[in-house]
């Protein structure tokens, strides 16, 4: 009897501690079963978004506010990147996207800078005024080989 009640509670907390693991695995995955959705997608062209990579960080006044759902090619040859922004985070339809660099040689994530328009984006939106990723290893070959 004493061993069948020892073997339950030592189940028990396997179970808790398997559920815990499982808990924090999805958390930091920032997997959620319990939400809904509780963003909101955009679109914005670019001509380069050379180390881009979806999951990579959006950026509003250097707060995360979102972050890169997806980037495909478009019927203009363009970069076409949807970008998952938090509910409550209010974007204007004249607003810019640019792609940044984390210090010299970091990863590139997307900086928004709100335009003057009281008009907002909605789920579906296109940011229409982009600045495209500056290639570095471009500028290098054009500063040591002198090409235009």
């Amino acid at each position: 009897m004493r061993k069948v009640n020892i073997d339950l509670i030592v189940g028990f907390f396997v179970l808790a501690g398997f559920l815990g693991f499982v808990y924090l695995s999805l958390q930091l995955g920032e997997f959620s079963i319990f939400s809904m959705s509780n963003t909101y997608t955009v679109q914005a062209n670019f001509d380069n978004v050379s180390g881009l990579k979806r999951g990579a960080v959006v950026e509003l006044a250097g707060v995360n506010i979102g972050k890169v759902a997806d980037v495909a090619l478009n019927e203009n040859d363009q970069a076409k990147v949807f970008l998952q922004i938090n509910h409550g985070v209010a974007i204007t339809d004249d607003a810019v996207a640019s792609i940044k660099t984390q210090g010299i040689i970091g990863d590139k994530y997307v900086k928004i800078t709100q335009g003057g328009s009281d008009d907002l984006l909605r789920e579906g939106g296109i940011l229409s005024e982009t600045e495209s990723a500056v290639d570095l290893e471009e500028l290098v070959s054009k500063y040591i080989f002198g090409d235009v």
